[in-house]
């Protein structure tokens, strides 16, 4: 019988099931195009501290636990690593052993585990003032190691310099660790650690509309965020950066579906190109011309802008030429010789040899999509979070 039987038991569980399954399904798109500055701005505005490789939001408390758990005896940086990774590993033997099977990091690797739940969620932790260390996890271990180094204990079996220490680095109000996490655990986070979390996003993102959908609950299984169904009650601000969202998702679609195109032309495989045409002739039939005809771009560019990325002038370029285009008939666009040679360009310029349009084997090992699904901003990920926020216990 199928590993899945049991959900169709529970609607509450397949409900939540399918979300986590759809998580792992969507794939936000590569930067074939090199918009991914773009894209990412967007996202860093309406869901700061998110990732498109994070899983559930309980991570966020449980790395902290991992870290505070380590064995105050050992000192060494090296030691302390080894350590926290046996910890992460046993962090997934935990919650499978809790009956968590979807959004565990580890659960097939095992101890042949590369990237590490630490490394998953660190800098979503520092954003949203969880952790306060300002370095690396690497660096972290070098600083407690050192500290422990040059401060013996008190007492027997205390280290009151490294507890103080060790404060300074995840915030005071962090909840406590659950006994037994490292034996059975499961996603499901209390009261008082969604109240955590939330005061967190209040204190380092007031405006972030991933703050305002945690503070009211809003949670919504939509597959991008301006189909939510409480879209009206965002503030202004909020929606009009979706709304940009939308507009400029809808618009690049069109120029990655003909990427897809036009490399599946070259590898002469007939079902691809019958498939990217077909969605190309969807593409061009829904598209909203009269919103791209009315949207500035202008107004674009100021309400994407972000310190932690730099939208470089070859893109905005790329992407004025491309909307010329589209605005004039997108119908058009999808068949036009000058819009294939832009996109063709686009991407020679930034892989150069390691093109597919001109490196052979390159595009011989492509496996036939490259970004074809629209931008979706993180929402996934957030929309995730926000339903194990809704949903504590």
């Amino acid at each position: 019988m199928s590993s899945l039987a049991w959900i169709d038991f529970d609607e509450a569980e397949r409900q939540r099931t399918q979300r986590i399954m759809s998580l792992f399904q969507e794939r936000e798109s590569r930067d074939e195009l090199g918009i991914g500055a773009i894209r990412d701005s967007i996202a860093d505005h309406l869901f700061p501290g998110t990732s498109t490789i994070q899983t559930r939001l309980r991570y966020m408390l449980f790395i902290p636990w991992v870290f505070q758990s380590l064995n105050r005896r050992v000192a060494q940086p090296s030691e302390m690593m080894a350590e926290a990774r046996s910890l992460e590993i046993r962090l997934a033997d935990a919650l499978q052993a809790g009956g968590e099977t979807l959004g565990v990091i580890g659960r097939d690797a095992g101890p042949r585990l590369r990237r590490l739940p630490s490394a998953v969620y660190w800098a979503g932790l520092g954003s949203w003032g969880i952790r306060r260390f300002l370095g690396s996890p690497d660096g972290y271990f070098s600083a407690i190691g050192s500290l422990r180094s040059s401060q013996p204990s008190t007492r027997e079996g205390e280290d009151g310099a490294s507890d103080h220490y060790a404060s300074q680095i995840w915030h005071p109000a962090l909840p406590t660790i659950p006994p037994g996490l490292f034996n059975n655990a499961t996603f499901d986070l209390t009261t008082n650690e969604t109240q955590f979390i939330i005061d967190r996003l209040v204190a380092e993102h007031p405006q972030a509309l991933l703050t305002v959908l945690a503070r009211k609950k809003f949670d919504a299984d939509c597959r991008y965020i301006w189909e939510h169904p409480k879209l009206a009650e965002f503030p202004e601000t909020a929606r009009k950066l979706v709304r940009h969202g939308e507009i400029f998702s809808s618009v690049m679609n069109g120029a990655t579906l003909i990427y897809n195109l036009q490399l599946s032309e070259l590898r002469e495989r007939e079902s691809w190109i019958t498939d990217y045409k077909n969605r190309l002739l969807t593409w061009s039939t829904e598209i909203d011309q009269a919103a791209i005809r009315g949207w500035s771009l202008d107004d674009f560019w100021q309400s994407i802008e972000h310190p932690n990325h730099r939208v470089q002038p070859a893109a905005r370029r790329f992407v004025f030429e491309w909307l010329s285009m589209v605005r004039t008939d997108a119908a058009s666009a999808c068949l036009s010789v000058a819009a294939r040679q832009l996109i063709r360009d686009r991407e020679c310029r930034l892989k150069t040899g390691q093109s597919r349009f001109i490196n052979l084997g390159v595009r011989n090992n492509w496996g036939g999509a490259s970004g074809v699904d629209r931008l979706s901003f993180r929402w996934p990920q957030a929309k995730s979070h926000l339903t194990d926020l809704a949903h504590a216990v």
